[in-house]
């Protein structure tokens, strides 16, 4: 076979291949392109999903007549000029590649005028083939037009899906794209009728605006704002990491993970180490099989993410992912701990309200202020061991061979002010507890509730100690890859932090001498093994905690009050008031809800009154 250089229209329809993967490709890359050029209004309009026609306008910075072809010619950019300009890249494109890639593979003009020209000039290309440039009266900025997209690559236009599907995908990418750039207006038509419109503004999204455009008011209703920075120490490189943007409490869940976005110094990205991170924050309080929302904005130093490894720039690779991982888990853990059943955040941080909607604002550096009604739960020093699980047992709920609540009577408000969860007014069928609130009524699940503060006081006593190390009296050697097997040796000191005393024994094996006492009596190989693999592919492992978790659950639900059981107002009221001073009480174990409340007005509805 003969080596033959390949023209630069086939080179750019294969580059199109990786580029141009659909109309919301196209859409993509010419409003990035836009963004970079300063604009801070885009039109875009569209004809048959994108197919027939897509075209972007806007108010940029604009493109010098001379310097058309350059624009749709390879790897011709103005947003890089070195290697240090390529490892801090700010830009969301960077490449060159696309106006040519989509040139190549449709009817594409180029029409542009910077503010300081007399007039515009418009260069056509047509299936890759660069036409005449002739000026063109136009108002300043750049007007891009893509006509019948794959006309000359019938197999891939054949891929194509219907036009709703396709609409769908540009409404979606659009939909990420507003909420990174608030500031920015967007106008979108489809087949000559309006079809969204974005009103930009600095402070759209923190105002809460922009949530409501893109994500509803219910999303906005359950959102707790999280914005928390930190140091990075100069063993790891130095420099500051910050999280900000909106996370969902618990009890807005989804069905599927339509509503996750996350931004990597403004670019959306998909990122498996922060997914995970984010579902181990969650794992707590997140009901079995949903999935939770947010959107969330990570700034790093642009030198500490590799932002160069995707065609289509939807993945980054981190220089620590384990550095990431570690600060988003901690951060949006922090958060959620601080929701309280009846006391949301907005309580002890201050209420923002936006279009009627209250926002939590949530500081994860700061410390809870507990109105006068409430008390933090005791701190316990009891450790929890696999052989005194029945002294533990006896130390939260009392020493029956049926472990029931300590249920406590609490002092009530001193100053006259209504605690959220009202007071106790009644039991529904052995249940659930009536309470009577300042909003309303508030109803209450007493066994979730008082499995969430039973399991909140394991986990503390738990953690006070640590986790302990059982020696085993016959070492075990267990088969593992040569992979797992580096992976132990050279984490060595992060599975000793998890009880485990592992040495390697051979290329292909490890020698197992100890394993957390807690969980000694399950299968240690097969937890051994997973821990190792979450440590090879996250740098960190929450297994351990997991398998832990897992155990103090059960011990908290055996030990929580059962259904049927007859309590006093006082033994009532004293659950409503350690529900609110108990992290995550919103949740029992298993997230499921543990309270309801109906306001007056909505309670006034089921009987008509006022109409």
């Amino acid at each position: 076979m003969t080596i033959r250089q390949l023209p630069d229209t086939l080179i750019n329809q294969i580059a199109a291949g990786e580029v141009v993967e659909r109309p919301a490709s196209v859409v993509k890359e010419l409003v990035e392109n836009a963004l970079d050029a300063g604009a801070r209004r885009v039109d875009i309009d569209l004809e048959d999903g994108g197919v027939r026609l897509i075209r972007v306008r806007d108010d940029g910075g604009g493109i010098a007549a001379g310097e058309l072809p350059l624009a749709v010619a390879r790897h011709a950019t103005s947003k890089i000029t070195s290697i240090e300009d390529l490892e801090a890249v700010a830009t969301l494109g960077f490449r060159g590649e696309a106006l040519p890639s989509i040139a190549s593979v449709s009817r594409f003009l180029i029409a542009s005028r910077r503010g300081a020209d007399e007039r515009g000039t418009a260069l056509p290309v047509d299936g890759g083939r660069i036409g005449e440039a002739a000026p063109k009266a136009l108002p300043a900025g750049t007007t891009v037009e893509v006509r019948d997209l794959f006309y000359n690559v019938p197999a891939r236009r054949k891929f194509l899906r219907a036009e709703r599907t396709e609409l769908g995908h540009i409404e979606e990418w659009l939909r990420q794209l507003a909420l990174a750039r608030p500031d920015v207006e967007l106008r979108v038509t489809h087949n000559g009728k309006p079809l969204r419109r974005y009103k930009g503004g600095d402070d759209a999204l923190f105002s809460g605006d922009r949530l409501v455009e893109t994500l509803g008011e219910e999303f906005l209703a359950h959102a707790l704002q999280v914005d928390h920075s930190a140091a990075v120490s100069a063993e790891s490189g130095g420099g500051a990491l910050r999280l900000r943007g909106w996370i969902a409490q618990p009890a807005y869940s989804r069905a599927s993970a339509d509503q996750q976005y996350l931004y990597v110094n403004g670019r959306a990205v998909r990122d498996r180490n922060v997914a995970h991170a984010v579902k181990q924050a969650y794992a707590d309080v997140l009901f079995h099989g949903r999935q939770p929302a947010y959107v969330l904005f990570l700034e790093i130093d642009p030198r500490r993410v590799d932002v160069n490894v995707h065609p289509a720039k939807h993945e980054v690779r981190f220089r620590d992912a384990r550095l990431i991982h570690d600060f988003v888990y901690r951060t949006l853990h922090a958060a959620l701990a601080e929701t309280r059943a009846g006391m949301p955040a907005s309580l002890a941080h201050g209420e923002q309200a936006q279009g009627g909607a209250a926002q939590a604002a949530v500081s994860t550096a700061s410390a809870v202020a507990y109105p006068p009604w409430t008390r933090p739960m005791p701190q316990s020093g009891l450790g929890l061991r696999v052989d005194d699980v029945r002294a533990t047992y006896g130390a939260l709920y009392g020493t029956s061979s049926s472990p029931q609540p300590a249920m406590r009577p609490l002092p009530e408000s001193q100053d006259g002010e209504v605690p959220p969860l009202g007071y106790a007014i009644a039991q529904l069928h052995g249940i659930y507890i009536l309470s009577e609130a300042a909003e309303g009524l508030v109803v209450v699940d007493m066994h979730a509730a008082h499995e969430r503060i039973g399991y909140e006081r394991l986990k503390l006593a738990h953690d006070n100690t640590g986790l302990r190390m059982q020696p085993l009296l016959v070492p075990q050697t267990v088969a593992v890859s040569t992979r797992e097997a580096e992976t132990a040796e050279r984490e060595a000191a992060t599975l000793a932090e998890l009880a485990f005393e592992v040495t390697r024994s051979g290329p292909q094996s490890l020698l197992l001498r100890g394993v957390p006492a807690l969980l000694a009596d399950g299968d240690v190989e097969a937890l051994l093994r997973d821990v190792i693999a979450d440590l090879a592919e996250h740098g960190e492992s929450r297994r351990i905690t997991s398998a832990r978790d897992e155990l103090l659950a059960t011990m908290a639900c055996h030990g929580a009050v059962r259904a049927n059981r007859k309590l006093s107002i006082p033994e009532m009221n004293a659950l409503l008031r350690e529900m609110e001073a108990t992290e995550r009480s919103g949740q029992c174990n298993h997230g499921r809800p543990t309270w309801a409340s109906f306001n007056l007005s909505e309670i006034d509805r089921w009987f008509l009154r006022g109409r």
